[in-house]
């Protein structure tokens, strides 16, 4: 039995590859939306905060935030 010969350069040029699509990837997620849709993101990001804080049980038990 041999063992699969792998090319080294190739490997690290594969994973470079790689590393720039996840990066293009985040990218694109990020400045790949109008601006309406950020903000529309943002204000339901902090809509779902509040709503969490809002319904947090308190440490003393009494039902106070």
């Amino acid at each position: 039995m041999t063992a699969e010969l792998v090319n080294l350069r190739r490997v690290r040029k594969a994973m470079a590859r790689d590393a720039d699509a996840r990066v293009a990837a985040a990218n694109r997620a990020r400045f790949g939306q109008p601006k309406t849709e950020r903000d529309a993101a943002r204000l339901e990001a902090g809509r779902a905060a509040r709503a969490l804080d809002g319904n947090r049980i308190s440490e003393d038990g009494d039902g106070k935030g």
